[in-house]
């Protein structure tokens, strides 16, 4: 079989030195550094190269991109070597069913510690070139997806590339490709192009390779330039900052998120997005029209088979249940029903909001559907959008390789899907608090004066955001960003507050008394009043944790200042707690004590404070009952058991965190 065939001496790459991966890692990381290409873990590349055995033999091998793998930073330990020989022996006639084909890769591996392979590798296998590049180019994807792409890519690229219809990824396609390249296949052949799927470039080396594939997506981009319009100039990716909108828009979006959970069965974050790519798309009747399938079916598994238009969740499950059941008989096996949300809704009032079980899923939609409608456009320019038919995009959805890890699927961390928002979030106790809420999974929203608080953490969970809380407009444009980027509030940690100078009674200077009481109490109110709806449409009851002080319970002498604004902003809280507990928000209280590893606690501070009585350092810490130092972490810990199960039947609880004190106890 001509597929099976080899163009390269295999004999001058036994003869190569160790990094013969080097060119495949810079060539991947070339394709995966342009979304244009190859989006969230898409695209995979693959070179035929040596394995030394531990006997001594030199075997020929296929290194293939691993599963779960990015390309834009994969590294050698991210490419999988298999045994060529074997692979070889698996193509047509040979078909495997999914599974089956999962075992016998896995068979083939030549190194039990390299990550699963990519599910395309017999395509690598067959294709004869030494390396081999596949992405889902945009500019391919717009020329394919039309009503007649299959004509219209034949007569743009001749023989230069062997064209082959959609087919769903695995044996299916690998029998696709292994008829069309045996039948068209040449040695002018630079490419294969499987329709509404994507590009596999070829070439002796990597950087042969990466020219081909350079050279065929530059006439796709050219082909689709001569038709352009002002229409799908509009439509080019433009992504932008979450829509911070009025707080008619926030409300009307967190209710909205709140449908979409109840319909996933779980809490979601919904990303929110009003630029002028996504209102010229919103805008235009006939591109919502054409909305009606993702570029290749790769990408449903991010953004479903199609968007919900407008804010009718109830009539968007019932369409997907009809779908559902509707082709449901394409597999063999019994299927599980994903949960039927929407991942992407385009509504005319809010924009575009991309949904996922993590921030993480929820930005991989939003950027899979900003060049979707991008490449919808470019296609309704060369005559209308044809996606892979919804039988396809089925097979693609519920194969049995994802249904096999749907059901094999972790159960997740306490407050996946969760947006939590925590109120001196840059140090101290409201760093600890924040650390805590993303470890348990929550996207977690932080405010702090400091600006340390935009990098306190990294990542898409996290939202740092300098804020004055007594400015009563910045803190209310924080929670409308907040919803903007993550949908809601379901869970609210407020451990922002000063400590004023020590001073008795008839010393105090007022200017302190009332800055104390300004951060300390009136600013909780001003955010009490912000979230309180917010709250109340949390999918699950929200919760709020105030951290206040053991100087409630137990006021020390020249602490009026502080002991008076924790006592009010306690009694504040408690009122909370009666408010809303009709809407099942739940609002507790923690009094720590002596927690010296923040801010406030200099070393210098530490030796004097021990020195008063007469004890070392170490002893000072742990002068309490349980003789124990009580850190940040403890109390971030705390607030995380108040805001999950543990607590789940309480509310209006005050709670101490201080080794026990002798004047409480």
């Amino acid at each position: 079989m001509l597929a099976c065939q080899t163009t390269y001496d295999f004999g001058a790459i036994m003869a190569a030195d160790g990094d013969a991966l080097t060119g495949l890692v810079a060539a991947s990381r070339a394709l995966g550094a342009d979304p244009s290409l190859v989006l969230h873990g898409g695209g995979n590349t693959s070179m035929k190269a040596v394995w030394h055995d531990v006997t001594g033999r030199d075997l020929e091998a296929l290194y293939v991109k691993g599963s779960g793998h990015d390309l834009a930073t994969i590294d050698v330990d991210g490419f999988t070597p298999l045994r060529l020989e074997r692979l070889r022996e698996l193509l047509p006639p040979v078909r495997l069913g999914d599974l089956a084909l999962r075992d016998e890769l896995r068979c083939a591996t030549l190194d039990p510690t390299a990550p699963d392979p990519s599910v395309e590798t017999l395509v690598h296998a067959l294709l004869p070139h030494r390396v081999v590049l596949h992405s889902h180019a945009d500019a391919l994807l717009g020329l394919t997806n039309t009503v007649d792409g299959d004509d219209r890519v034949r007569e743009l690229y001749g023989d230069e590339v062997v064209v082959v219809d959609y087919e769903m990824p695995g044996p299916d396609l690998v029998a696709a490709c292994a008829a069309a390249w045996e039948r068209d296949g040449s040695d002018r052949s630079t490419g294969l192009i499987v329709l509404r799927h994507g590009l596999f470039a070829v070439g002796d080396d990597a950087d042969h390779a990466l020219a081909n594939h350079a050279a065929l997506v530059a006439t796709a981009r050219a082909a689709l330039e001569d038709a352009r319009t002002t229409r799908s100039r509009n439509v080019a990716v433009a992504p932008s900052a979450p829509a911070v909108g009025t707080a008619d828009q926030r409300r009307e979006h967190a209710r909205l998120r709140a449908r979409i959970c109840a319909a996933a069965g779980h809490p979601m974050v919904v990303r929110r997005h009003e630029d002028g790519q996504v209102r010229a798309f919103l805008d235009d009747p006939d591109l919502l029209a054409a909305a009606s399938g993702p570029l290749t079916p790769d990408h449903v598994i991010f953004t479903k088979r199609i968007p919900q238009i407008g804010d009718d969740v109830d009539a968007y499950v019932a369409a997907y249940e009809a779908y559902f059941e509707e082709h449901r008989h394409r597999r063999t096996v019994p299927l599980t029903m994903v949960d039927p949300a929407p991942r992407i809704v385009l509504h005319p009032q809010l924009g575009m909001l991309s949904v996922g079980r993590t921030a993480a899923e929820a930005e991989a939609a939003e950027e899979i559907y900003r060049h979707t409608m991008a490449t919808i456009a470019q296609a309704e320019d060369l005559g209308g959008y044809q996606p892979a038919d919804a039988g396809h995009v089925f097979d693609l959805e519920y194969w049995a390789l994802q249904q096999d890890k749907l059901h094999r699927r972790s159960h997740p961390a306490p407050l996946t899907g969760q947006v939590a928002l925590v109120t001196g979030a840059a140090s101290g106790i409201g760093r600890a608090c924040a650390n805590a809420l993303l470890d348990a999974g929550a996207a977690v929203v932080g405010l702090d004066r400091s600006p340390q608080v935009t990098t306190t953490f990294a990542g898409p969970d996290w939202l740092g955001l300098e804020v004055d809380v007594t400015d009563e407009s910045a803190l209310e444009h924080a929670v409308s960003n907040a919803v903007a980027t993550f949908g809601g509030l379901d869970v609210l940690v407020v451990a922002a507050g000063i400590f004023p100078p020590t001073e008795p009674l008839g010393q105090m200077d007022l200017d302190d008394w009332r800055r104390t009481m300004t951060v300390n109490v009136d600013a909780v109110a001003a955010l009490y009043g912000l979230v309180g709806e917010l709250l109340a449409t949390a999918p699950e009851p929200g919760r709020v944790v105030l951290i206040a002080s053991k100087n409630v319970p137990a006021p020390g002498p020249g602490a009026a200042a502080y002991s008076a604004s924790k006592a009010a902003v306690t009694q504040l809280s408690r009122v909370a707690a009666l408010e809303w507990a009709t809407a099942g928000v739940r609002v507790n209280i923690i009094h720590p004590d002596a927690v010296f590893d923040t801010g406030l606690w200099t070393e210098e501070l530490l030796a004097a404070r021990a020195a008063n009585y007469d004890m070392s350092v170490e002893d000072y810490k742990r002068r309490n009952l349980l003789r124990t130092e009580v850190t940040s972490a403890d109390v971030g810990q705390l607030a995380l058991a108040m805001v999950t199960a543990p607590f789940a039947c309480t509310t209006g609880a005050q709670v101490p965190i201080d080794g026990g004190s002798d004047r409480i106890v």
